[in-house]
């Protein structure tokens, strides 16, 4: 994924789009096809990365690590390093991702619920 350069026409537009809408902002926080499953894994609780890359077996390793960095940056994901030999790396819900969990759910009720009508 490219990063977007911060002063773009398109970023700054999200950026005060973000500011007056709800929907933006929280779209600006989990937009994209990953990170939705990425955060509704973390659900069950904190998960090793070779636990999520097993539990999301079509992703990428590149994609899994951008995402979880971008998910940390916008503190939705805790990432907690022990230091052993080999580096014991657990991921988790900050509380922001917690409280993130019955709009989770919801999603995945709507999809249960209207995956036939389609």
């Amino acid at each position: 994924m490219t990063k977007i350069k911060e002063n773009s026409t398109r970023n700054e537009n999200k950026q005060l789009t973000a500011g007056w809408c709800p929907v933006s902002y929280v779209m600006n926080k989990l937009g994209g096809y990953w990170k939705p499953i990425i955060l509704f894994q973390l659900i069950e609780g904190p998960k090793r990365y070779s636990e999520l890359r097993k539990a999301i077996p079509t992703i990428t390793e590149k994609m899994l690590i951008q995402h979880l960095k971008q998910l940390q940056e916008d503190n939705l994901v805790l990432r907690t390093a022990t230091a052993v030999v080999p580096p014991h790396v657990t991921y988790k819900l900050t509380q922001a991702g917690i409280n993130l969990t019955p709009v989770m759910e919801a999603m995945a009720n709507w999809a249960i619920n209207n995956r036939e009508n389609n």
